[in-house]
């Protein structure tokens, strides 16, 4: 077994086929098609302009073995002026010597960059995907939520890495009606002068430079938090503005107009690209139009308040606009799940189980000094 790294198109092709190859037999791989791919790991992707990156792959021959990638981000170094480094997009054989082949790559590149603590998996960072699944493994992983073997946890600890964070994900059935509970909390919202509307997609721009605000100061305090840029917010908006429905995402705000809560609950678009397999030629663009009709989950996958408007209901406000908007949409779905929720978020934690969620999955996120 050696270490190549990628350093031209043709490596970066070796690194991206990896998956393909060891979660061939496995009926939750659902990647995204390989033209996205390409884009978000060549230099358009807005991570790139204040990071530095390293891509390696373990081979045994000619076959791939496993990948890894290492990154200084300056921008969670500016944050938090804690010396880490970070690795991520590792996927392994079940094989100790193999995985501490590429943890040592990682490592060793963090070490060239001056960094004193390799943590992750994050990819590339807590706005994006982080964290190898412990807990959870008989559910199918939804849009933009890790998956891997279970024994990814194993090979870490045996490494030498320990917990640094873990990540839940809280899963419930969608009702007929919300808790009178959670009615309760919104109504005495309304009282203190909150409301709550749907995103006005003709005016995307603007809604987004309000998201983005309300995101940089809501999160700020969030471990591992990293601000949104206006590289990256337009980045992800062209990603995601596919599955974004207007009713469920919705804007908290004051009588005065300013902005104080962003909920988004997207369809889960993972039951649409575990059919496709990463392949999105013409028939598999027809395909999945088609299929995305019959999409069952959705995910939470934002849901900040304004430090300033806590406590005063404005999540049960937002989640009531929510229900009212789906129930208008007249879509069959059936599940949602709040992902991920940091292990000591409590405001959060306790508002998924008033909800009536419960937790089902647990990502972690590893660390080890270098």
């Amino acid at each position: 077994m050696h270490i190549v790294e990628a350093r031209d198109r043709k490596g970066l092709e070796a690194f991206l086929q990896v998956p393909f190859t060891l979660y061939r037999e496995d009926p939750f791989f659902g990647p995204l098609p390989l033209s996205q791919q390409r884009r978000y790991f060549c230099p358009k992707n807005p991570f790139f302009l204040e990071a530095q990156v390293r891509f390696f792959v373990l081979r045994s021959g000619r076959d791939a073995l496993g990948r890894v990638a290492a990154f200084r981000n300056d921008r969670h170094l500016r944050q938090h002026q804690d010396g880490a480094g970070f690795f991520g997009f590792f996927e392994c054989i079940n094989d100790h010597e193999a995985a501490a082949l590429l943890m040592d790559a990682a490592s060793e590149a963090l070490r060239g960059w001056g960094l004193g603590i390799l943590r992750g998996p994050m990819n590339f960072s807590t706005n994006e995907e982080c964290g190898f699944l412990v807990e959870g493994f008989s559910l199918p992983p939804m849009l933009m939520t890790p998956y891997n073997p279970p024994y990814y946890g194993t090979l870490m600890e045996a490494l030498g890495l320990r917990k640094a964070k873990d990540l839940l994900g809280f899963r419930m059935q969608i009702p007929q009606e919300l808790p009178e509970k959670v009615l309760r909390v919104a109504r005495l919202a309304r009282a203190r002068g909150l409301r709550a509307r749907p995103i006005r997609m003709r005016q995307l721009r603007e809604e987004l430079r309000r998201f983005q605000s309300l995101y940089n100061e809501a999160w700020k305090d969030n471990w591992g938090f990293v601000p949104i840029s206006d590289e990256e917010l337009r980045e992800a908006v062209r990603r995601l503005r596919p599955v974004i429905l207007p009713p469920l995402t919705v804007l908290a705000e004051t009588q005065e107009g300013e902005v104080v809560g962003f909920l988004s609950l997207v369809p889960d678009l993972n039951e649409v690209l575990r059919k496709l397999r990463g392949r999105l030629g013409p028939l598999g663009f027809l395909k999945a139009l088609w299929l995305r009709r019959r999409i069952q989950g959705l995910r939470l996958l934002l849901l900040g308040v304004r430090r300033g408007a806590r406590a005063r209901g404005v999540e049960a406000l937002m989640f009531a606009q929510a229900f009212q908007g789906l129930k208008g949409l007249k879509r069959d779905f059936k599940t949602v799940e709040f992902s991920w929720v940091l292990q000591d978020n409590l405001p959060v934690i306790r508002l998924a189980q008033m909800a009536g969620a419960r937790q089902q999955k647990r990502w972690r996120i590893y660390e080890r000094p270098l």
